[in-house]
């Protein structure tokens, strides 16, 4: 049988930003609720699993943590294609982190799917008093591609789980609107299909005999 079987529905989400945000933390927090102080950076493409329950439905995660260097561009385009979501990171401590998110998000729409989700993370939160982008700024951004948005600390652990649930929420009520839609479409198509000529077989009351064409 095959494992994917198993589950119900299976989605890939991509982690980008620059090189050094916490997008590995990130992951392993949310993936194993580990946290490394000591990181390397990603070399292309590291990826991970995660299976978890979502109103009754057994859901598995296809997580895909890229690399932020411009030398590892040429590879990761191609993990783009078929993610359903992403997450755009940024270090709210380092200023340029925050000010590439343009040249991020335009990376998506170029390389992604049209109907890709988007949530806007600003990572590193427990770090404060270096704080270089505030929220207000972030949550500016985020109106601005009329996407998510949420502050994330990999290292307390702070808001991580939150912000996969609100973009994978997202997701899944995209998905299931998409199947009303379709459905609703081929009922549509259906009765236009089965519409025909309707005869009027009702007999006149002052005449016994049906009415007929010459």
């Amino acid at each position: 049988m095959n494992n994917n079987d198993n589950y119900d529905l299976i989605l890939k989400l991509v982690l980008i930003g620059d090189s050094g945000v916490g997008k590995t933390n990130i992951l392993s927090r949310y993936n194993n609720n580990e946290f490394s102080l000591v990181t390397q950076p990603t070399v292309g493409v590291e990826f991970g699993n995660k299976i978890i329950k979502k109103e009754n439905k057994s859901i598995k995660l296809q997580l895909w943590d890229t690399a932020g260097q411009e030398r590892y561009k040429a590879i990761t385009n191609a993990f783009y294609k078929g993610s359903k979501g992403a997450f755009v990171v940024y270090d709210i401590t380092r200023k340029s982190s925050f000010l590439n998110i343009d040249k991020w998000i335009g990376e998506l729409k170029t390389n992604g799917s049209e109907d890709i989700l988007i949530i806007l993370v600003g990572n590193k939160s427990d770090l404060e008093d270096k704080r270089e982008v505030s929220t207000d700024e972030g949550e500016k951004k985020a109106k601005q591609y009329g996407i998510a948005f949420c502050e994330t600390s990999a290292l307390q652990g702070k808001n991580i789980e939150y912000a996969f649930n609100i973009l994978i929420d997202e997701i899944i009520l995209e998905i299931e609107n998409a199947k009303q839609k379709e459905m609703k479409n081929n009922k549509s198509n259906n009765k236009k299909k089965s519409k025909g000529i309707m005869l009027n077989t009702n007999n006149d009351k002052n005449n016994k005999k049906k009415k007929c064409c010459k």
